[in-house]
């Protein structure tokens, strides 16, 4: 008999992984399934993804729902009984919790046929930089699945528990992340003149993406470039900078504006490289798309959920999510869960899923599941 989705749920946390590194995770998950009875499992799918598929009485449409395997890279200084083993690693977006939640869904669904359809409950690799989904997708393991409709949550701290947002169209931005190299020439620090410094470009920069902020800001959109990361030259006081890195994000809620945004900042980068003698190069990383909720699904999530339990959200959430990539190939939606109006933030060293919010999202899941596929 396998143990408590909330006891799976504290050995995930106290056991994280990386992304693309979640193999231990996934033979927890394979283990407890298979406790369950539940042996119909496609294994290392995404690389180390796990899928549990789920067949009813008879054909019908097949619903996936989907969580996430994957940790991040902090460390952990919490000191109940759970807390991470791996220095430097722990879940503190939740990923732990999501994995709970569907496993619940696997328990509740045992010894419960299934009128007809398939429930597939996909465990996902690398949610955190983007790249799962993807490998999911191109991974020909997926044609065994196939869904007709997807869906996947996230829970919200400062949201108070079990309670639902939600809305049709964009649900969370699309984001990218940028590097932008610039090479110039080193020299002496008392003749700068003799070299080309690559700071005239990187204040032109910034003031640029200041400008396109505020910009955006007036327009009300949800447009914008975070600066991350910036380095030039070398801790040096003899030696005039010659190289530059800039790492910026760029967000919008809609993967049209997205490409533009990055057409525009291609342009003013060329010019003002051009300008300044400097050469330049960019490249692109952590690739989110928009994720938009098809409205059929939000029709079937809301008539999931108590009236006064869901709020429908005026604007997108700015965070990205690569679930993007399956609601733009398969209707579908997201939604967002409220985890205690007291939680610390996602990402926050003291965070820790709370393990009261495993039976309310799991009876959302199973309300839109036995709505399509019954008993």
């Amino acid at each position: 008999m396998s143990i408590s989705a909330a006891a799976l749920r504290r050995s995930i946390h106290a056991h994280p992984d990386m992304s693309g590194d979640e193999k231990a995770t996934a033979d927890r998950l394979r283990d407890y399934f298979a406790g369950l009875g539940h042996n119909n499992i496609i294994d290392a799918i995404g690389g180390t993804g796990l899928a549990v598929v789920i067949a009813g009485q008879a054909t019908g449409p097949t619903i996936m729902l989907r969580a996430e395997l994957d940790a991040l890279p902090i460390e952990e200084p919490n000191s109940f009984s759970h807390r991470s083993t791996r220095p430097g690693i722990s879940h503190k977006c939740g990923h732990d919790g999501h994995m709970a939640i569907l496993a619940e869904v696997g328990r509740r669904l045992t010894g419960m046929p299934l009128s007809s359809g398939r429930v597939v409950l996909l465990f996902q690799p690398a949610e955190e930089t983007g790249k799962g989904a993807l490998d999911i997708l191109n991974d020909p393991l997926f044609g065994q699945i196939k869904p007709d409709q997807v869906y996947a949550l996230h829970n919200l701290p400062g949201v108070a528990l079990g309670d639902v947002v939600c809305r049709p169209g964009t649900f969370s931005c699309a984001s990218r992340g940028v590097h932008i190299h610039l090479r110039g020439l080193e020299t002496h620090a008392a003749q700068p003149e003799h070299g080309t410094s690559p700071s005239r470009a990187i204040r032109r920069l910034l003031q640029m993406i200041e400008s396109s902020n505020e910009h955006h800001a007036t327009d009300g959109g949800l447009d914008f470039a975070t600066v991350t990361h910036l380095k030039m030259g070398s801790e040096s006081f003899g030696i005039a900078p010659g190289s530059a890195h800039m790492m910026l994000t760029l967000r919008s809620e809609h993967d049209a504006k997205m490409a533009e945004m990055l057409d525009e900042l291609a342009d003013q980068l060329k010019q003002i490289c051009g300008q300044e003698k400097i050469d330049c190069a960019i490249t692109f990383d952590d690739v989110f798309p928009a994720t938009i909720n098809d409205s059929g699904a939000f029709e079937r999530i809301r008539a999931a959920i108590p009236a006064n339990r869901l709020t429908n959200a005026k604007r997108p959430f700015r965070w990205s999510e690569d679930f993007g990539h399956f609601t733009s190939r398969f209707p579908g939606a997201m939604f967002g869960i409220g985890a205690g109006a007291e939680i610390p933030a996602l990402h926050h060293p003291e965070y820790d899923f709370p393990d009261g919010l495993i039976d309310p999202a799991a009876d959302i899941f199973m309300q839109i599941v036995m709505a399509t596929s019954g008993r």
